[in-house]
């Protein structure tokens, strides 16, 4: 696995403020977002990136062990657990573990990071803990809006989880214990979960900041009125100013997506009107139309 700069994929140094890295993440999330960039697969690919590098990095645990660990940061327990058991064996006046006939799996393991201790181990008297596991579950923005249970299956057992509303995409979290058994009765390993979500037809999620697009026809943009408009808790009546420019947008503030893990906090919807341009006009129609440009035309 070679290794990638996420301070230079979000374009900031490695000093940057959490502040820094979500400002950092939400400017490039909206240039590169998929939606936005139909049918470009570099956008897609850096889009990718960013969503990866801004879960590391705003996750002040994560950070710590990336910044440590580089590309192994993932591996950072393991590391650690490794060290320990040098330490341990060190200050025990012990030989330390070694690659021989009598060692144990997790030993070369060791070896295979510090290079070997030396000597011989009695690692069958070790406890090791056991082997994380890794899972992902799939849904659409609907199902993350909203807190609710699902049931995944993992080596056989079947878990019962609740995923909290305004779960990232791309976001792993971890459940304890639920991994691998551990040897010679060391701890079980732990779950890791990464969720994937599906991007929406109609609105675009850029952190906890929803996007989408409305079409309204000539004649209300003119003369204002009220739609309806489709959200994800629901349809909502929407009020139309009169001469609603093409491309305008209004803000409804606290109307986007739950903030994750923080009950009764969300981020904002913001709404783009397009204006439809009228087809297929009467001959009635069309000369109201000319009557119109002709006293606009007139007017001082």
């Amino acid at each position: 696995m070679n290794f990638i700069d996420y301070y230079k994929i979000l374009e900031i140094s490695k000093t940057a403020t959490p502040k820094d890295i979500k400002n950092a993440y939400r400017k490039l999330a909206r240039k590169y977002h998929p939606d936005l960039n139909p049918n470009d697969e570099n956008s897609k690919k850096k889009f990718q990136q960013i969503n990866e590098a801004n879960e590391v990095l705003s996750d002040p645990e994560k950070r710590k062990k990336y910044d440590k660990y580089g590309k192994d940061w993932q591996h950072a327990d393991k590391f650690e657990e490794a060290g320990q058991y040098r330490r341990q064996s060190a200050n025990a006046g012990g030989q330390g573990f070694s690659g021989s006939q009598n060692s144990s799996e997790f030993s070369d393991f060791f070896e295979s990071m510090f290079g070997g201790f030396g000597g011989s181990a009695r690692g069958s008297q070790v406890k090791y803990r056991g082997e994380d596991y890794r899972a992902e579950i799939h849904l659409n923005l609907v199902e993350a809006f909203e807190t609710h249970k699902q049931t995944l299956s993992v080596n056989g057992k079947s878990i019962r989880i609740t995923i909290p509303a305004g779960i990232e995409n791309g976001q792993t979290i971890k459940i304890s214990g639920h991994g691998g058994p551990g040897v010679n009765g060391g701890p079980k390993g732990d779950l890791y979960i990464t969720f994937i979500i599906k991007s929406h037809p109609t609105i675009i999620r850029l952190d906890n900041d929803l996007y989408t697009t409305v079409e309204i026809d000539l004649y209300t943009a003119i003369l204002g009125g009220e739609i309806i408009i489709d959200t994800l808790s629901g349809k909502v009546k929407l009020k139309v100013k009169p001469e609603t420019q093409n491309g305008s947008k209004i803000k409804l503030t606290g109307k986007g997506f739950p903030v994750y893990k923080s009950n009764g906090k969300f981020g904002d919807f913001y709404i783009t009107f397009r204006v439809k341009i009228p087809t297929n006009l009467t001959e009635k129609q069309r000369e109201l139309f000319s009557e119109l440009a002709k006293s606009q035309n007139t007017n001082p």
